[in-house]
């Protein structure tokens, strides 16, 4: 079984390449417990009840439960969760401090070890029952079933240990429950690293999803994906029949800050900006990168009045804040368009707001049109 858990981790560290926190969580889960079993083996190779024996032992268990804590912290993060239940962290504490307390107990030390990490395990299967904030494989079924193995085994042998001592002398006694511990570790120990590889597999396909809608420099939505979710979000419009309005924004001689201060101050002018349209109003936006210097913008429920607010609330943020950050002003050129009816798309609106957006480029730019303030400025 020891080997075992040594081939597994040094598999694991081998393959996975550069990995995330998660993946490298349990990277780490894996090697803690190998490190916990081969101290254990060890044990048994000194005197019985020595404080040789006392260290390693207490190490050992240490060790283990310290790896199922980082197993645990690693699955909540594979399972989208933002904060990683500390539960399991605080058992494995207190089973390393309480076996090493109790340890010239043999009846209390075997119940502690073996039911607080019962308790541990099952913390763990508890939260891979719970729904997931992202989308999650079978991995973690697979991982629930050889959980509850290793739960009953490890239960069954805190169990004799504890109120069966003369049947139950010690770790290395052949007593059925040890032979099924051993054979239940060892299965479990083969399909959690089965389990780590398909979610550290399911965690690189999401992020290549999110890769293939994200704009690399700013962040924001690129245009593929954003015309996707923009005509959701249109029919949805229509279907609650709620106010949309889009904003087609272009920076104002963009090519000049690229050609006086360089590409890479072109690049962080690009991110500020993203930045300033999700700060001063991030509810119901949908931002993309549309082209180049050119943003796209869909506001949910907001009237026309409510886009040219935010308008305005964008541009006194860019007026502040560019100098400060950039070294250099800021400004854009923007048309606005609401939905018409049911029978308006996505492209519709984004015909007329560039349409909006070309008249105040040509009517000095740093402004921003819709066709109301179209038609008076043209009076």
């Amino acid at each position: 079984m020891t080997l075992n858990l040594l081939a597994i981790t040094a598999a694991l560290w081998s393959v996975m390449g550069k990995v995330s926190l998660a993946a490298r969580r349990a990277q780490i889960g894996i090697l803690l417990q190998t490190v916990g079993w081969v101290l254990l083996m060890a044990s048994g190779l000194v005197a019985s009840g020595s404080g040789l024996d006392r260290a390693l032992s207490t190490l050992a268990i240490g060790g283990i439960g310290a790896g199922v804590a980082f197993n645990a912290a690693a699955f909540d993060r594979w399972c989208g969760r933002a904060t990683v239940a500390r539960a399991p962290t605080v058992v494995a504490i207190a089973m390393m401090a309480g076996y090493g307390i109790g340890f010239n107990d043999y009846a209390f030390r075997v119940g502690w070890a073996n039911g607080l990490l019962t308790l541990q395990v099952g913390l763990v299967l508890v939260a891979l029952c719970r729904n997931t904030d992202v989308p999650v494989g079978r991995w973690r079924w697979l991982l629930v079933a050889s959980l509850v193995v290793q739960m009953a085994v490890t239960a069954a042998r805190g169990v004799l240990g504890a109120f069966y001592s003369e049947l139950f002398p010690n770790f290395f006694t052949p007593h059925p429950a040890n032979v099924l511990f051993a054979l239940a570790t060892n299965v479990t120990a083969v399909m959690s690293m089965v389990a780590i590889l398909l979610a550290h597999r399911d965690e690189a396909e999401r992020e290549l999803e999110r890769l293939a809608c994200i704009d690399g420099v700013t962040g924001a939505l690129n245009r593929r994906a954003w015309m996707e979710r923009a005509a959701v979000l249109v029919a949805d419009s229509r279907r609650l029949r709620q106010p949309l309005c889009a904003l087609l924004v272009d920076l104002d001689h963009f090519k000049d800050i690229n050609d006086t201060y360089g590409h890479e101050a072109g690049d962080r002018a690009l991110k500020l900006f993203v930045d300033g349209m999700h700060l001063v109003c991030a509810k119901d936006n949908l931002i993309c990168r549309y082209g180049g210097e050119e943003f796209s913008m869909l506001k949910s429920g907001a009237s026309l009045d409510a886009m040219r607010d935010y308008d305005q609330r964008l541009r006194a943020w860019l007026a502040e804040t560019a100098p400060r950050e950039l070294g250099m002003a800021l400004t854009y050129s923007a048309g606005i368009t609401v939905l018409l009816d049911e029978h308006d798309t996505v492209d519709a609106m984004l015909r007329r707001a560039d349409a909006l957006l070309y008249s105040a480029k040509m009517l000095g730019r740093n402004r921003t049109l819709d066709e109301q303030m179209l038609e008076s400025q043209l009076q």
